[in-house]
């Protein structure tokens, strides 16, 4: 909105020029994302608080979990609101890949308010059916792919060290991002049982596909770094600059000893703008290495159940990996920047593939 009304001016007032730059506007998005957190942040906690919109603990989790009880959740609506408002203000709007991003982050974010609402009419931590949040997001995620595919946005698939290989997914394309967006969704949704944990891991994510987005946007840096040049993405690097400064202002409440958790309005929010700009800028696969971390939560769950199923015993203390740690001795605290370190390794590796091709 300020770049579609300011730059307009720029011939009349030459310093407005600086809007024309998606770097600028990006760093301006950040800024106004976490200013925006910090202003809204105490007042949206004291909300949830009369509301009793309060953390319901598992019963089977770790014991030192149990003082939590009562916190304050769906805290993600804070993250929301951090991402769209910086993200109108300062993005091109007339770019669809911005509306798309916007669309996932908000769409699977009110999945994830109503399993929220659910777990609070119940005062459970149970929530919706595992089908019925699932049918769902599945549901949000394939009308997605299909206007990316109605578009005539590319089909190709992008295969990391392997320059030369780009198979087209052809109508497979809707159903492959279905597959990101889920996946990504709930990774980063079972990734959320720390305080802190998710919403670091998730910054650090974000912030590695909106370098790769405003690169795939760019000709001569797509050019150089030999992936694809998506025409419209730079621009998506502002509405990921705005997911980067809502995870920088909301881990401010959210760090140890959280004053709000983020919900699975938070979490589901996260997952799907990862998952959305990782499809924008044509580089699916590398989220796997990207977000290394959340397929190793992912992982962990699918083993232990898997596991308990088949052969009736357990692979891990508990599942997500972070409790069997937990469990296994390692404060809260050690475990969150641990898995904070190992976020930013897995990161720089997914970096470090753009010239290993």
């Amino acid at each position: 909105m300020i770049y579609n009304l300011l730059y307009r001016l720029h011939d009349l007032f030459s310093p407005l020029n600086v809007f024309r730059y998606i770097t600028f506007r990006a760093f301006l998005a950040a800024v106004l994302s976490i200013l925006l957190s910090f202003l809204i942040g105490p007042w949206l906690i004291r909300k949830l608080q009369r509301n009793q919109f309060g953390q319901h603990v598992r019963d089977d989790g770790p014991q030192s979990h149990l003082k939590k009880q009562g916190t304050p959740s769906s805290g993600g609506l804070l993250i929301l609101l951090a991402i769209v408002i910086p993200t109108l203000l300062c993005a091109d709007l007339s770019d669809p890949f911005v509306w798309m991003g916007l669309g996932a982050a908000v769409g699977f974010g009110l999945i994830g308010l109503w399993d929220d609402m659910r777990k609070r009419a119940d005062k459970s931590s149970k929530g919706l059916s595992a089908r019925g949040k699932l049918a769902a997001q599945i549901l949000l995620a394939l009308f997605i792919g299909t206007v990316l595919y109605l578009s005539g946005f590319k089909t190709t698939l992008t295969v990391p060290f392997l320059k030369a290989a780009a198979p087209d997914l052809g109508l497979f394309f809707i159903p492959f991002v279905a597959f990101v967006l889920v996946g990504a969704a709930n990774a980063v949704n079972l990734t959320d049982g720390l305080d802190g944990l998710a919403i670091g891991a998730s910054g650090v994510s974000v912030a590695t596909f909106t370098v790769l987005a405003y690169c795939a946007g760019n000709a001569k840096i797509a050019s150089y770094l030999g992936i694809p040049f998506v025409l419209g993405a730079g621009e998506v690097a502002v509405f990921g600059a705005s997911v980067v400064g809502a995870c920088l202002g909301f881990l401010w409440f959210n760090a140890h000893p959280a004053q709000i958790f983020m919900g699975d309005v938070g979490s589901m929010a996260l997952g799907g703008a990862i998952g959305m700009i990782a499809v924008i800028c044509k580089q699916e696969l590398l989220l796997a290495i990207a977000g290394g971390l959340f397929v190793l939560e992912a992982l962990s769950v699918i083993v232990q159940v898997a596991s308990f199923k088949w052969r009736g015993k357990r692979v891990l203390r508990m599942a997500p990996l972070h409790h069997h740690f937990e469990l296994g001795g390692w404060a809260e605290t050690k475990v969150v920047i641990r898995f904070w370190i190992l976020s930013i390794l897995f990161a720089l590796a997914a970096l470090a593939t753009l010239k290993l091709r």
